[in-house]
């Protein structure tokens, strides 16, 4: 049907971000508290609706002129496995083995970033994954690292919403993290302009779907973003064998139906 990539792959590419007002808003409140430096951000949501892919655009976002970023994508660490991961992040070419010292280390560059006029922000992606509780902890004394004026990081928590609950167990993390922002699936209107982006984008914008196969679409995956990229990757892939030009109703729903089925 075309002759260019994949539209619906399910990774974190950022410039398939489809940016709805729901997204544009959450993009806008973690920036505003990177760039304002509130100490913490929350961004969380039902799973697949784009949290991966949004905390990645925020960190691209972010000039490296001015900002530092580090980027934890595993959380299932240890206290002192975040740390040394954190300083990697931030290029250390020799991370301290030992806690104080990594601790030491961790100071020193986020003074020196404050003082070459750059801020240092970590984002922990999936952070709902985090199993130790003592992790927690370690992000929140991370958040003691100030001046008299200022925090010298920004930290940012995406993750489901289990990790709502588990800042509940944290209040004092919670606290800090002021800054809160949540994804939730798409309306039938978004989840159209959301597939006509995808298809754009990966232009194949001669590929479409008929306002049937929209409904059909929203109706079985509720607008969520994974689960409609995989059902329309399979129904272009379906389509394009059976030389369909265009994508109806019916072969949604029949695709549908297989794609929801095997998830559940």
């Amino acid at each position: 049907m075309s002759r260019s990539e994949p539209a619906f792959e399910n990774a974190p590419t950022v410039r398939f971000l489809y940016r709805s007002p729901e997204h544009d808003e959450a993009l806008f409140r973690l920036r505003y508290a990177v760039v304002h430096r509130k100490g913490g951000a929350v961004l969380t949501g039902t799973y697949g609706c784009g949290k991966t892919t949004l905390a990645r655009a925020l960190a691209r976002e972010l000039d490296p002129k001015r900002f530092e970023v580090a980027l934890i994508a595993n959380p299932l660490l240890s206290p002192i496995e975040l740390l040394r991961e954190f300083l990697h992040q931030l290029g250390e070419p020799t991370v301290p083995q030992e806690k104080p010292a990594v601790l030491r280390r961790l100071q020193e560059r986020l003074v020196e970033n404050l003082r070459r006029g750059k801020d240092t922000v970590l984002i922990v992606d999936e952070a709902q994954l985090i199993q130790d509780e003592a992790v927690f902890d370690e992000l929140r004394l991370l958040l003691n690292f100030q001046t008299n004026d200022r925090f010298l990081m920004t930290l940012v928590l995406a993750g489901s919403d289990e990790l709502r609950e588990s800042l509940r167990r944290h209040p004092h993390l919670a606290q800090r993290c002021s800054v809160r922002a949540r994804l939730e699936p798409l309306d039938r209107e978004q989840t159209g302009y959301y597939v006509r982006h995808r298809l754009v984008t990966a232009g194949r914008d001669t590929e479409t779907l008929t306002d049937e196969a929209m409904d059909e679409l929203f109706e079985a995956t509720g607008g969520t973003p994974r689960v409609i990229n995989a059902v329309c990757d399979l129904t272009l892939v379906v389509g394009a064998a059976a030389g369909a030009r265009r994508v109806d109703g019916e072969l949604v729903r029949r695709v549908a139906e297989d794609v929801t089925a095997h998830a559940a």
